[in-house]
């Protein structure tokens, strides 16, 4: 896509939201596969689906509802992509990341990701949920490649800290305050739509992974591209193919998403509420406003 019919598409989107919401939004989530409840929790919902905002992808994953909800938490002003789309579905990777482009453009300083993964720790158990801290992009694909589009960020930008050490220290502390585990790993994209080998798995083991998905990285490599500060989240949702004798399915993973709705929802609000505040002191710290 071009330089200029991206500018004009994202212009277009946040036009039509901003007829539905003025209120610029402070921070963006993206909540993956089972994983839509916490968009119920907000205060004042405007829900806006996919179809009805111009130039956005729509999902057909079981799962995602594919709409986007700006609301508030705690008097802070969140969009929620309640659902994504995936490469898998057929989408090319520039057409992947619109939605995280467009919670920035519409004026997201940070974004906290969720998804729901396959673990490859034998600690973890369906129901763990895993703060990323680093990623292995095994897609075989990246959103940026092709023209730059200078608007956006630079050509070459640093993924040394994909994800924002001081939302990592918020993430823990928010965890000790509702009282939810939460573990830290390393976290892997491969492109699906078929689940791995117990031969992969074995290699993602000794790459260093903890845990294994379809999503997630060329979103944050997008976001980091464009400046907005990152924080993810795992739910672990089954067991990867070698570690459990059980056969892997999706009906398994809303099953587990759906499971550790609650304890979610409260680490979710948690952190959130810690990253716009970490936002809001940065901005006022540099003159920026709230």
């Amino acid at each position: 896509m071009s330089v200029v019919d991206l500018d004009k598409q994202l212009e277009q989107a946040c036009a039509a939201i901003r007829d539905r919401r003025a209120a610029p939004p402070r921070v963006g989530v993206v909540l993956g596969s089972g994983l839509g409840a916490f968009a119920d929790s907000l205060d004042d919902v405007v829900r806006i689906p996919y179809d009805e905002v111009p130039n956005m992808p729509t999902t057909t994953v079981v799962g995602h509802a594919g709409q986007l909800c700006l609301g508030q938490l705690d008097g802070i002003e969140v969009a929620c992509l309640q659902g994504r789309v995936h490469m898998y579905e057929g989408h090319p990777p520039d057409r992947l990341v619109f939605g995280v482009r467009l919670l920035g453009r519409l004026g997201c300083r940070a974004v906290q990701l969720t998804n729901a993964a396959g673990g490859l720790r034998e600690s973890f158990r369906p129901g763990t949920l895993m703060l990323i801290t680093d990623h292995l992009n095994l897609m075989g694909r990246n959103p940026l490649c092709g023209p730059n589009h200078d608007q956006l960020g630079p050509r070459f930008p640093d993924m040394t800290r994909a994800y924002d050490r001081e939302f990592v220290a918020l993430a823990g502390q928010a965890a000790k305050q509702v009282g939810v585990e939460l573990a830290e790993g390393v976290y892997a994209a491969l492109l699906g739509p078929s689940y791995e080998t117990p031969a992969e798995i074995r290699m993602l083991r000794t790459l260093g992974a903890d845990a294994v998905g379809m999503s997630t990285v060329p979103e944050v490599i997008a976001l980091r591209h464009m400046g907005v500060r990152v924080a993810a989240i795992s739910c672990i949702t089954n067991m990867a193919a070698g570690i459990s004798d059980a056969e892997l399915d999706h009906s398994e993973v809303e099953r587990t998403a759906n499971a550790t709705r609650d304890d979610f929802v409260k680490l979710l609000g948690g952190v959130v509420t810690g990253i716009a505040h970490a936002v809001a002191a940065d901005a006022a710290s540099s003159g920026g406003g709230a």
